[in-house]
């Protein structure tokens, strides 16, 4: 969602006439600096303060340089990050990031900061404009805030109750991207899978993959990420019944204890977390399941804790984002007693991480001989240049690095292979393509490619790399919040 954002506030300052900075421009050399921040964990505002620390010299510098910082930091600590970084000179927040280029405007003019922070969404973010990553994936914003009330989450507080969108104005936009040459969806929610509440439709969802399986050209759809309390038979049933819904779900658990999901406020236990994973195996038997879990919150024993690894044992995820429990002022759990030593969190953390290693590596080795349909990827395999390989995802989400064919391919393009090694976080087919689909997504792709070389220089907007953790393991993106 994060990503998504960003995408908005890139289209943002595009249309205002800023230019992104060319691949490997430095921070302290960009006229505009924007920072989408997250609040979910702790390490989240140190990195923030780093970073701008890190600004403050190309700033003294450079004084018509600008810094703005949006998103649910932004949101949460308001005029607290002027006060610490007074080199700052925009401040927006959730939602009203449709401001920013006319806040930058203002603070230029004014010469002095703006801080703007909206107590409700003014516009569905959606309607505004979007520089999209990729010509051939696109998000997709169903809903936007959240009913729940987790007792570890900042987020309802930033984001606001759940506000749904309307299924024609959401069905409308996917056709407009598959129209552009986009072959992959994915559904986007703070708890994607509640999306009718808001509209007085409990089956909305189901409703809604259904309709998107209708789209003609639509090859893949994908949502992220669903609540266990709502994960109702009706979307199991649109999800195995619809064949370009894919074989994928990230099903957040937090933790395999009653006792702790209680504290949390999670609104189902282990058997019916577990039910539903039963559910989804029996009606799609090759999907790969992933979770969010966290370790270490509030009174957590060590029974608790091996409850967790239990639940890990019994649904075979194909990976697991994991975290320890991160104290956030203003969530009721920051106030609870029996706090966790750091030490014991660590401990059980790296317990939870070496199960999990080796389940994942388990359950990839079961992919080894299977032939597998790729959406070749841009960007995703790091070692590709070195190893003379392309990397994609399979239909599960699964990332295959496989070797290059003699003809060319195209991010977007399709290919067939044959998986022949299994690592924990990706797969390898070593042998020659079997086949290659070129594809409108290709197209689309290439299409961007030439537009981009054509585009003449003008205002940098940079987007900022200095402490950027390195990428994920394959899985579809939750912030275990959710």
């Amino acid at each position: 969602m994060n990503v998504h954002d960003s995408e908005r506030l890139s289209g943002l300052l595009e249309d205002a006439g800023y230019v992104r900075a060319p691949e490997g421009t430095d921070e302290g050399d960009a006229d505009v600096v924007v920072f989408n921040t997250c609040a979910v964990r702790e390490n989240a505002d140190n990195r923030l303060y780093g970073n701008l620390g890190r600004l403050a010299p190309a700033k003294a510098r450079r004084p018509g340089m600008q810094i703005a910082v949006g998103g649910c930091l932004a949101q949460k600590d308001r005029d607290t990050i002027v006060k610490k970084a007074p080199w700052v000179d925009v401040v927006f927040g959730t939602h009203n990031i449709g401001k920013l280029p006319v806040l930058l405007e203002r603070a230029r003019v004014q010469e002095e900061a703006q801080v703007e922070i909206a107590e409700s969404l003014e516009a569905f973010p959606s309607t505004l404009p979007t520089r999209r990553e990729s010509a051939y994936a696109a998000w997709v914003s169903i809903s936007v805030g959240c009913n729940n009330t987790c007792t570890f989450c900042i987020v309802p507080a930033l984001r606001g109750k759940e506000k749904d969108r309307r299924p024609g104005d959401i069905l409308a936009e996917v056709e407009a991207l598959v129209a552009e040459g986009v072959s992959e969806i994915t559904l986007l929610g703070q708890n994607v899978n509640a999306y009718g509440s808001d509209i007085g439709d409990r089956e909305a969802f189901s409703k809604l993959l259904r309709a998107c399986g209708k789209v003609e050209g639509l090859e893949r759809i994908r949502f992220t990420s669903p609540h266990p309390r709502d994960f109702t038979d009706d979307v199991i049933a649109a999800m195995a019944e619809t064949p370009n819904v894919m074989p994928q779900l990230h099903m957040p658990l937090q933790s395999g204890s009653d006792t702790v999901l209680k504290a949390m406020r999670r609104s189902y236990r282990q058997e019916r977390y577990l039910g539903i994973i039963e559910k989804v195996r029996a009606a799609i038997p090759h999907a790969a399941i992933t979770t969010d879990i966290i370790v270490g919150f509030p009174g957590e024993t060590e029974e608790d804790f091996e409850q967790t690894l239990h639940v890990v044992r019994e649904a075979r995820f194909a990976q697991a984002f994991t975290f320890q429990y991160s104290k956030r002022p203003g969530t009721p759990a920051a106030e609870m007693a029996d706090q966790i030593p750091k030490k014991v969190v660590q401990a059980r953390y790296e317990r939870l991480v070496a199960l999990q290693e080796e389940i994942s590596w388990d359950e990839n080795k079961k992919q080894v001989g299977r032939t597998l349909e790729l959406m070749v990827a841009e960007g995703e395999g790091r070692k590709d240049d070195a190893t003379h390989r392309l990397s994609g995802r399979a239909a599960d989400s699964r990332l295959v690095h496989f070797t290059k064919p003699d003809e060319p391919v195209r991010p977007g393009d399709v290919v067939t292979v044959e998986v022949t090694y299994a690592a924990p976080h990706h797969l390898l087919a070593e042998g020659p393509v079997l086949d290659v689909r070129r594809t409108r997504a290709g197209d689309a792709w290439e299409k961007r490619q030439a537009t981009e070389a054509a585009k003449p220089a003008g205002v940098l907007l940079g987007l900022p790399k200095v402490g950027v953790p390195a990428p994920l393991p394959a899985a579809a993106p939750g912030c275990g919040c959710d």
